[in-house]
Formats: C-alpha cells, sequence, structure tokens
C-alpha cells in the first residue's frame, strides 16, 4: 500500500469536496430531499461523492471504495477497502450550524490505519500522515501546499474530572444516563465525525455513541483517533471495534482516551 500516495490523495480529495461543499452551503438556498431511510440529502452530498469517488477510483483502481451516496457499494466486500462519506453531518449542514465534515478512509483487515477529516465550515483539517501519526494542519487549506501541520495526541485523562463530547442532533436520555456513571467536569457537544477529532486532540476525554451509525460516519475519525493514541470498543462489551460488518452498520461504541476507567452498560 503507498501510504505516501494515499495521504495525499485523501487530503487533496477533502479539501476539494470542501470547497464544493462550501459552494452550495453559503448559497441563499438548496434543495433538501429524503433518501429511502428517511435521511436527508443534499446536492452537496452528492456533488462531493461524485467527485470524491471520481478522485478515488482513479488514484486506487484496484481498490474498493464504498460510500455512503452509493447504494450498490455497499453490498461489496472486501479484506481492504477505501470507505466515504463525503458529507458527514448533513443535519447540521442544513440548519447551518457549521459542524459537518468530509471523511475518507482506508479500512486493513477490519482497522482504520489511514482517514482525513476536514470540517470546511470550521476551519480544521485532521489526516493520519503516511506513518499513521495523526496531525492537525492549520493554514489556507492549499491542496499544492501544506500548510503547518502538528502531531495530535490523546491527553492523560482525570477519571474525577472528565471532559465528555456528545452529539448535537442524536443525544438522548440513555446517553446521558452512561454519561452521569462518570465523574464529569465538561460537557460539549459537536457534530459529525469532529467527536472524535476532539478526543485526539485532548479536547476531550470520552465520546459514548448509543445510537445507529454506520462504518462511513465513524472511519475516518477513528483513523485519526487511532493515530493519536486513542481507542474504540464496541459499548457492549468492550472488545475491539472493527469494519468490514455486514451492510457496514455499527454497534453502539465507546471512543476514548487510554486510561479513563470504562464503565460497564
Amino acid at each position: 500500500m503507498d501510504y505516501n500516495k494515499m495521504a495525499t490523495v485523501f487530503r487533496t480529495l477533502a479539501l476539494e469536496a470542501g470547497d464544493i461543499i462550501m459552494d452550495i452551503y453559503n448559497a441563499d438556498d438548496f434543495e433538501v430531499r429524503s433518501k429511502s431511510d428517511d435521511s436527508p440529502v443534499t446536492a452537496a452530498d452528492e456533488a462531493a461523492d461524485a467527485h470524491i469517488s471520481a478522485g478515488l477510483a482513479k488514484a486506487f483502481p484496484d481498490i474498493l471504495v464504498v460510500t455512503e451516496e452509493q447504494a450498490a457499494s455497499h453490498a461489496e466486500s472486501a479484506t481492504d477497502f477505501i470507505i466515504v462519506d463525503p458529507l458527514d453531518g448533513t443535519k447540521e449542514f442544513i440548519k447551518r450550524r457549521g459542524d459537518f465534515t468530509v471523511n475518507i478512509a482506508l479500512v486493513e483487515n477490519g482497522t482504520p490505519t489511514r482517514g482525513v477529516v476536514y470540517a470546511p465550515a470550521k476551519g480544521r483539517l485532521f489526516y493520519t500522515d503516511e506513518m499513521g501519526v495523526s496531525q492537525e494542519e492549520s493554514g489556507s487549506f492549499k491542496t499544492a501546499e501544506k500548510g503547518l501541520t502538528n502531531p495530535i495526541s490523546v491527553k492523560k485523562p482525570d477519571n474525577e474530572n472528565l471532559i465528555v463530547v456528545a452529539s448535537k442532533s442524536h443525544r438522548d436520555e440513555a446517553t446521558d444516563q452512561y454519561i452521569n456513571k462518570y465523574s464529569v467536569a465538561d460537557m460539549t457537544g459537536a457534530g459529525s465525525s469532529l467527536k472524535f477529532c476532539l478526543v485526539a486532540t485532548g479536547e476531550a476525554d470520552l465520546y459514548p455513541r448509543l445510537g445507529r451509525t454506520m462504518e462511513w460516519d465513524t472511519a475516518a475519525g477513528d483513523a485519526v483517533l487511532r493515530g493519536a493514541g486513542g481507542m474504540v470498543v464496541r459499548f457492549d462489551d468492550h472488545t475491539p471495534f472493527t469494519y468490514g460488518k455486514p451492510i457496514y452498520e455499527n454497534p453502539f461504541f465507546i471512543a476514548y482516551a487510554p486510561g479513563v476507567e470504562l464503565k460497564g452498560a
């Protein structure tokens, strides 16, 4: 696997897709439709998906690409594959809250090993480099020239004063009941895969998700978190969280910094 090429292509496509998304986001209005599962979709989702898919097919023609917006890809499987959510956080996009991301990840033998998470409205870009080490880039985000990059790392948690991040759009009573098992000093909300990235940078310690997600929702953020020293486990039994499952559907999970004393379900 050419990880150097992959890091470059993932970053470039995410930035270009971000530009496409922001052109629509900044328009006076845009159409919102419902998919077969009643989840919303916009022209931004579809345009970003088309751009990323074409770029990946050209750069990596021999690697399976699974993407949220192409249902036919959900029936395919491979040991190693690329998985894409061209616009994660569509509800945040529609409400113009800014907490949406472009997600591209490589999964190898069930584990996301490389990924990029770009939040164009927030001006934050996270990715794993060719060595699998997670970085946050700052600057003008030019495709041809990298800005300043800084390695990111989870922080050592204080179990008496944890910072917990939870979903803005999918928070529910079960999540709150679970969070209440911990000694929480502060709560922060974030949309999309940014929650993984906040744990990866040490801005949060714990992100529990008690709700339906798909692998394209989580793989890129998961890769960034793992590359920063973090972990993701199943919620029910704290066993490893894997990818390549039937229809690419996830169980509940917990993303966290090592040292957090996980509570049972």
